[in-house]
């Protein structure tokens, strides 16, 4: 075999240990990232009355499984909210926020299993509602001229989730950031 083949061999061999070392620390580098993305900045102790008073939304008193959070972001923080309602005071409370001539729409292209938002209800031991199709409805609202008997208390616009995940049992999630 000529040298210069072996030489270019050798080359090419280098090259692609290179190549692989450096694709395999930059994809655990950003793994790294997005891990601390997601874990990071939570408030500690936020409640759900507290976050229901900094968003403007009203929680029935027969809601259960209260559950928030507050995450302080480079760019904006975020606020979540959920709650168990049964479907049938679910529908009566979402009717209350939005408009008579508007309807939520069902999640007609969920989001992979995978799906990783800045701020997730993961952090509140949830499934992402954008992950989820059967039982799914979503709206965005914004406070701007929204004169609902509830959207006129809404402080922060805020995307709406309902998930009826069992028959007569809705999962309300609000995420608004501000």
């Amino acid at each position: 075999m000529p040298t210069t083949f072996v030489v270019f061999l050798a080359l090419l061999a280098c090259a692609a240990t290179t190549l692989g070392v450096v694709s395999w620390v930059a994809e655990d580098i950003s793994s790294d990232l997005s891990e601390q993305e997601t874990t990071c900045c939570w408030e500690e102790g936020v409640t759900p009355a507290w976050m229901s008073d900094q968003i403007g939304i009203r929680i029935p008193e027969t809601a259960s499984d209260r559950r928030a959070g507050y995450k302080v972001g480079q760019r904006y923080d975020t606020g979540l909210l959920s709650f168990v309602l049964e479907t049938a005071e679910a529908e009566a409370y979402t009717g209350g926020l939005i408009r008579d001539d508007t309807r939520m729409i069902e999640n007609f292209h969920p989001k992979g299993k995978d799906y990783r938002p800045a701020a997730a209800f993961r952090h509140l031991g949830l499934p992402e509602p954008e992950t989820l199709v059967k039982g799914l409805r979503r709206i965005s609202l914004c406070p701007d001229g929204l004169k609902t008997p509830e959207g006129k208390y809404l402080q922060r616009c805020i995307d709406l989730f309902t998930h009826e995940f069992e028959p007569g049992t809705t999962r309300i999630y609000v995420r608004s950031a501000q």
